[in-house]
């Protein structure tokens, strides 16, 4: 019988028998660097098979394995590769794409992105892979003419999206961009780390890979730093974990533990999540010191009815207001006047937390950039946590004042 999803989630990847035919109850932490075997042939062959045949510590570890295996359980994916962070992961996805069915080096020619990306996303592709020679064009993959147009004329080998964008909140139509990527043998690789696998599973909607930075959602807690991959087919994911190998960049077991331990309560979280921002962004629409929120369930987003459809009903815990006074120091001022809100540089949490997107997230993106995304002086992200949601509510009004 098949289980669900918030099952699936708690027991994925536990309960491997040991040796001595006991099973652990809790997934333990496999501290060791390296791995022996009784014999040479032996050894020899874990070498071979790789995967879940663990030797050295930096191929593998039986806790980050486990990891793995429940991510690639929850995504409906036929191999998953943990990552020391979430652009590690973007990173190993991307070569891995624009590798050619059946090579061993990664040829990038040219990367069709989403118009609004993460701010950090945005300077990998520009600061590394443009620096490469590769061609990276950007346009509003919200708009499926657009993206149609675009994928034609440009011929991409990769399509990167994100399913629910930062800081804006713009939506994807994940089954439509796969659907036009694949018309011109391009891969579609979707970063669901605002999403998560509650709302939305993309390979299920024929995307090739998905991606999560999982010290957000998936960790939960404030407490862990990793990013996953997921890919719909293993020679996606036996090429990422080949290229994570050579570099370095696969998820250590405490991490590993850590996070695996959030995503046991990740249903629980996201619903207590999405429930209280759809309150909060209700209440503050039509806020006279608010010229607008941004937040995918209110009827005047402008996917709110593909979100509505997509994501089953949820919208996710995430939200950005547009203080009607479009200034910085404005900005400042209210995040100020917080108590509640925690100012810190991430989202996910079970804490309520506010960033600054054009002095944390975007950053490294110019003023010029972030305006035509419509990111304004006065835009401020909030990841609403698991507190009351009346008592999140109290501090974002007294803050206006």
């Amino acid at each position: 019988m098949a289980k669900s999803l918030n099952t699936r989630l708690i027991h994925a990847g536990e309960h491997a028998p040991s040796a001595q035919g006991y099973t652990p109850t809790s997934l333990p932490v496999h501290a060791s660097s390296t791995f022996f075997y009784p014999t040479l042939d032996a050894l020899e062959a874990a070498f071979e098979k790789g995967g879940e045949n663990v030797t050295y510590a930096r191929h593998g570890n039986p806790t980050t394995n486990a990891f793995e295996t429940l991510m690639a359980d929850v995504e409906g994916g036929r191999g998953a590769v943990a990552c020391g962070s979430g652009m590690s992961a973007i990173y190993l996805a991307l070569l891995a794409a624009c590798t050619p069915r059946g090579g061993l080096e990664p040829q990038p020619r040219r990367i069709l992105v989403s118009r609004d990306l993460y701010g950090a996303t945005h300077k990998l592709l520009q600061v590394f892979f443009a620096a490469q020679g590769v061609e990276v064009r950007s346009c509003d993959l919200t708009n499926i003419e657009e993206a149609e147009a675009q994928v034609a004329a440009f011929d991409p080998e990769v399509v990167l999206v994100e399913a629910i964008s930062n800081p804006l909140l713009r939506v994807a139509d994940i089954a439509a961009l796969a659907e036009i990527a694949h018309e011109v043998d391009a891969r579609l690789v979707v970063d669901a780390t605002m999403a998560t696998p509650i709302l939305i599973q993309p390979l299920a909607l024929a995307a090739d890979i998905v991606v999560h930075s999982a010290t957000k959602y998936l960790s939960g807690h404030g407490d862990a730093v990793g990013g996953v991959l997921v890919a719909r087919a293993s020679l996606l994911s036996d090429t990422a974990r080949r290229y994570g190998i050579l570099m370095g960049t696969l998820l250590g077991p405490f991490e590993a533990k850590l996070i695996m331990r959030g995503v046991k309560t990740l249903d629980l979280r996201v619903r207590r999540q999405c429930e209280s921002a759809l309150a909060i962004a209700d209440a503050l629409a039509g806020h006279p010191k608010i010229a607008r929120v941004h937040y995918p369930g209110l009827a005047d987003h402008p996917q709110h009815t593909l979100a509505a459809r997509q994501f089953g009903g949820r919208f996710g815990g995430m939200l950005s207001i547009a203080l009607a006074d479009d200034s910085r120091a404005a900005a400042a001022a209210f995040m100020d006047r917080l108590t509640l809100a925690l100012p810190a540089t991430s989202l996910g949490d079970i804490y309520t937390l506010v960033t600054y997107p054009p002095v944390s997230s975007h950053r490294d993106v110019s003023a010029e950039a972030r305006r035509a995304q419509g990111i304004t002086d006065g835009l401020i992200r909030f990841s609403i946590g698991i507190e009351d949601a009346g008592d999140i509510l109290d501090d974002i009004l007294q803050a206006l004042g």
